[in-house]
C-alpha cells in the first residue's frame, strides 16, 4: 500500500472511528483501526463488535493496500503532524507501515488485516432516509431519557419506528419518557421493517457525527443480523440492535389534565437550576407549586423550590399562564433541567392531574414532542 491523504483530513477520520475502540479490548484487534485502499479513497474502520464505525477520505493511490494499526497511538502521532501531506508507504513483509509528512517521518508496526472482523456491505436499495438535522434534534430530544444500567437492557435502547410516512422514536427508563416523531417526505410503504430498539450510547455517537453539512440519514437493516445501520456518505455506523419487546408507552402518556402551565422555557429553566442547588442534597426533590391568576387578567405564578436540611432552601418565582386548579407536586429537578435543555422553543408547556399524576412536558405550539415525568413523593 502506497498512499497519500492531508493531514487534517486523516485525523479528523481518526476521530470519528476512534469513538469505537474499546476501552478494553477483548481481543488485540479491536484495539487496532483497519486502514483499507478503496478507488481513490482511503476506508478507517473500527469496532468494539457492538459498533463499528466507518470514514471514507479522499486520497491519492498509488498502491492498493491494507493494513491495521494501533487506533489511539496513530491517532496521536497523526495529531502532532503539521496539515500538510501525509506519505504512508506499507512494508507488508514486516507489516510496518512508513509516514512521511513535512520531512517527520515514523513507523508503526501492525497487524494483518484479514484478522479484522468483517463489516456488512450498506444496501442503499433498501434503505429509507431522515434528513439529518431533524435526525439529530430527534437523537437530543430522546436519547437522554434511556435508561444508564443495563438491568433491563430494552430501556437501555430508544425505539425506532416506520408508519407510513411518520417516523417515531421513543426512550424510557422507568421514570420518564420521551417520545418524538417525524413526518417524512416519501412514506416507507412496504419497506418499512418491524419496530427496532437500537443501543443509546449508538444514537449518542451518531447524534455526534452528524454535522450540519449533512443532508440525510439513510438507515438499513441487513436481513438476519441483528443490526442496523447508519450512512451519512462518508461515514457508515453499524450497530448491534437490542432483543426484546419494548414497554408500550403509549399507555403512558396521560389524555387529560386539569392543569395547564405555559411559561418561557428559559425563564423555568433559569428557576429549576437555581433550586437544584438545594434539591440535589434532597434526592433531587423539587416542589413545583402551581397558582393560577386571579380576576382582572392577573397572571399565575409557578414557584419551583428547592430545600436541603443541611444547607438551606431556595425558591424561585415566575409568571406562566395557567389553566385549571393550583397544584402542590414534586418533580426530579434534574430530569426537568434534562428536558427543558432539549427544547428550543420560546415557551413550554407543563400538564397535570395532580400531585400523584404524570407531569407532562412539550414545546408550545408543538405536537411532535412529548416527555412524561413520574411525580416524586415528598413525604408530606
Amino acid at each position: 500500500m502506497r498512499v497519500s491523504v492531508l493531514q487534517e483530513n486523516l485525523y479528523k477520520g481518526l476521530s470519528i472511528v476512534s469513538r469505537a475502540i474499546p476501552g478494553r479490548a477483548s481481543l488485540p484487534i479491536l484495539s487496532n483501526v483497519l486502514i483499507t485502499t478503496e478507488d481513490a479513497r482511503v476506508r478507517l474502520s473500527a469496532t468494539n463488535l457492538q459498533l463499528g464505525i466507518t470514514v471514507w477520505i479522499g486520497a491519492k493511490v498509488d498502491r492498493n493496500g491494507s493494513i491495521t494499526l494501533p487506533a489511539r497511538t496513530f491517532q496521536d502521532l497523526v495529531a502532532t503532524l503539521p496539515a500538510e501531506r501525509v506519505d504512508m508507504d506499507l512494508d507488508t513483509r514486516t507489516l510496518t507501515l512508513h509516514l512521511n509528512c513535512a520531512g517527520k517521518t515514523a513507523n508503526i508496526k501492525g497487524m494483518d488485516a484479514a484478522e479484522f472482523p468483517p463489516i456488512p456491505e450498506f444496501q442503499a436499495e433498501r434503505a429509507i432516509g431522515v434528513p439529518a438535522g431533524v435526525f439529530k434534534e430527534m437523537i437530543e430530544q430522546v436519547v437522554f431519557s434511556a435508561a444508564k444500567e443495563e438491568n433491563r437492557p430494552v430501556l437501555a435502547g430508544v425505539l425506532m419506528r416506520f408508519e407510513g410516512d411518520v417516523f417515531t422514536m421513543a426512550a424510557a427508563d422507568g421514570y420518564r419518557l420521551s417520545v418524538r416523531t417525524a413526518e417524512l417526505e416519501l412514506s416507507t410503504g412496504d419497506r418499512a421493517p418491524e419496530p427496532f430498539i437500537v443501543p443509546a450510547r449508538t444514537l449518542q455517537e451518531l447524534g455526534r457525527i452528524i454535522s450540519d453539512e449533512d443532508e440525510e440519514v439513510l438507515i438499513a437493516l441487513p436481513d438476519g443480523r441483528g443490526q442496523v445501520m447508519f450512512s451519512l456518505g462518508s461515514v457508515l455506523l453499524v450497530s448491534q440492535l437490542i432483543e426484546g419487546r419494548f414497554p408500550d408507552y403509549e399507555a403512558i402518556i396521560p389524555r387529560s389534565y386539569q392543569t395547564s402551565v405555559m411559561a418561557y422555557t428559559n425563564e423555568l429553566l433559569a428557576a429549576c437550576r437555581s433550586s437544584e442547588v438545594f434539591a440535589k442534597d434532597s434526592a433531587n426533590t423539587a416542589r413545583i407549586l402551581i397558582e393560577p391568576g386571579g380576576s382582572d387578567n392577573v397572571p399565575g405564578q409557578v414557584v419551583v423550590a428547592g430545600q436541603s436540611q443541611e444547607k438551606g432552601d431556595a425558591q424561585a418565582p415566575l409568571e406562566a399562564t395557567i389553566e385549571g386548579t393550583a397544584i402542590d407536586i414534586a418533580f426530579n429537578i434534574r430530569y426537568l433541567i434534562d428536558v427543558l435543555n432539549v427544547i428550543h422553543e420560546d415557551r413550554v408547556v407543563l400538564e397535570t392531574s395532580g400531585p400523584t399524576a404524570p407531569g407532562v412536558v412539550r414545546p408550545a405550539g408543538r405536537d411532535d414532542f412529548i416527555h412524561v415525568i413520574m411525580p416524586m413523593s415528598t413525604g408530606r
